[in-house]
């Protein structure tokens, strides 16, 4: 069986990060590490071939070699998902479709001409189907009996051989599925479950250790949706790979994400850091508590959300953050309050998205026991606007929204916000070998240095800056000039924002405007109807 694993291309978000992608020459941020596992479990005596969307297209001769094409896909990837799915069965080919998105709403693929369903976790499905091929089966959906989910000690090393190394940024590897936690508006509880299940520290080891043998230098990143989901499990983890980085002169900068109370837990922080990650996100969503109290989001009521920011930074790992407009019962200004708190923490990546109501969760059954969805699934992406009536005008949210993003991302602000993170935050304990210089990253210093140094406006406040740096904490030079860098993609980023919301806000408008006039000549009628 020869199987062409397939998967759709990202619209461009807030992680796409083109502008840093060009300065390091590299395609896409992180590789399907789905895929890559499915086809580690596949029957090995099967032929694989991957092309990532991302990075290019499919050739002729790859759509001709294949007898089935596999795709998996999240639902921010839905439209290229739908549309290789069509070119798969215009090229006469057996198409079966797994992973987050097709799982949550089957019934898209299907449409589309998709002949398997293989849904939620492979571990289970991926054998059901392979049964299924033996069986001379042409069509089906594979499902996990009732819920089950599968005991990941048994998942093998993906098949990172599969993946042209050069075009990624980072690597991913997964340590445990599942959250503890019940945010209402989280798909994943319900996709993977509330008890985290953790491989084995001997198994990501492994991981590691195939993409060392494959030459891999560069970061990974945990996928894990919270890391420290089960602390008992990830501190064995860590005091093993403690052990390996250092055997191995840390060869891999690692980051991931976590809830916020891992600032509860000094162990575990330091664990961290001595295993070389170097970053963490965490899923603030919002400084207003009776915002999180009503989304339940209850573990970040427990203790002031600053003072753990805080901690974190402080113990040497830089915090991404997530935060979201639009929840029910939030006040006017929802947005200004966001900016006040990212400024006071000095986060220096902020991801700020509009709610959105995603399919099954518990946010989604209420809203639709409420009357309240507009009929569709959103798409995930943070350039939406709700797929659900909220309970306060929508154009104050999304412009709450936009004056949030593009006031953060101004400039000055933004290098700001980076200088006072990095010079409180501890240096690594430990620095790789010195190696010869990389010319792709040269060649990207010195684009940095000539558009921040020089070029861009903000010119004299990089330099100050980082003088500060080297002065106050050299240590984390080469990480606060990585994070200036971004700057490269925020600044374009804001005009993309503010262009896509108003343009959907300008529609929303317009059908407000229809539905009014279709009710006022309705209305008239109704006296005639009665008589």
């Amino acid at each position: 069986m020869r199987v062409l694993l397939l998967y759709p291309k990202f619209p461009k978000t807030f992680w796409s990060f083109e502008k840093i992608l060009e300065l390091v020459d590299r395609k896409v941020l992180l590789p399907p590490l789905g895929l890559i596992t499915v086809a580690a479990i596949l029957p090995q005596e099967w032929e694989f071939k991957l092309v990532d969307h991302n990075v290019r297209g499919v050739t002729a001769e790859e759509w001709d070699w294949a007898d089935l094409v596999i795709l998996s896909a999240m639902i921010v990837q839905k439209q290229d998902l739908l549309s290789l799915i069509r070119d798969a069965k215009q090229q006469g080919k057996r198409v079966a479709v797994g992973g987050p998105y097709p799982t949550s709403v089957p019934e898209d693929s299907l449409e589309a001409g998709a002949d398997f369903l293989i849904l939620d976790e492979g571990e289970i499905t991926l054998p059901l189907f392979v049964d299924a091929i033996h069986r001379g089966e042409t069509q089906g959906v594979l499902r996990a009996p009732n819920g089950e989910k599968p005991d990941v000690t048994i998942t093998p090393v993906p098949r990172f051989d599969l993946l042209e190394l050069g075009a990624y940024d980072s690597m991913s590897v997964q340590f445990s599925r599942g959250c503890p936690f019940q945010c209402e508006f989280c798909d994943i509880i319900v996709l993977y479950g509330r008890k985290p299940r953790t491989k084995t520290p001997e198994q990501l080891l492994a991981e590691l250790d195939c993409l060392y043998d494959l030459g891999w230098r560069r970061g990974v990143f945990m996928v894990d949706d919270n890391f420290i989901g089960n602390k008992r499990n990830v501190k064995l983890l860590l005091q093993e790979l403690k052990g390996w980085m250092a055997d191995h002169q840390y060869p891999f900068a690692l980051n991931t994400e976590a809830s916020i109370d891992l600032a509860q837990d000094p162990e575990l922080l330091q664990l961290m850091v001595e295993c070389n990650f170097n970053a963490v996100f965490l899923g603030i969503e919002t400084p207003d508590a009776e915002s999180l109290q009503l989304t339940k989001k209850f573990q970040n009521t427990r203790s002031s959300l600053s003072e753990a920011v805080d901690t974190i930074n402080r113990a040497g790992l830089r915090i991404m953050a997530g935060f979201i407009v639009g929840f029910d019962g939030e006040k006017q200004g929802a947005g200004d309050r966001i900016i006040e708190f990212v400024e006071q923490t000095a986060i220096p990546t902020a991801l700020i998205g509009i709610l959105q109501a995603l399919p099954n969760t518990a946010l989604w059954h209420r809203l639709e026991r409420e009357g309240r969805l507009l009929g569709n699934a959103g798409d995930g992406n943070q350039m939406t606007l709700m797929n659900y009536i909220p309970d306060r005008p929508v154009d104050q949210i999304a412009q709450e929204y936009i004056r949030a993003f593009c006031t953060l991302y101004e400039p000055k602000r933004f290098l700001g916000r980076v200088y006072r993170h990095f010079l409180k935050m501890a240096p690594p304990p430990h620095q790789a070998p010195a190696q010869s210089p990389d010319p792709v990253e040269i060649k990207a210093l010195a684009k940095i240095i000539w558009r921040q140094g020089i070029k861009r406006e903000t010119r004299w406040q990089f330099w100050r800056q980082l003088l500060g740096i080297l002065k106050h904490n050299p240590g984390v030079w080469d990480h606060y000039l990585t994070v200036c860098a971004h700057a490269e993609h925020f600044i374009e980023f804001r005009q993309l924002v503010r262009e896509q919301i108003e343009a959907q806000l300008a529609e929303f408008y317009v059908k407000e405007a229809e539905d009014r006039q279709n009710l006022e000549e309705v209305q008239p009628l109704e006296p005639a109807l009665k008589r």
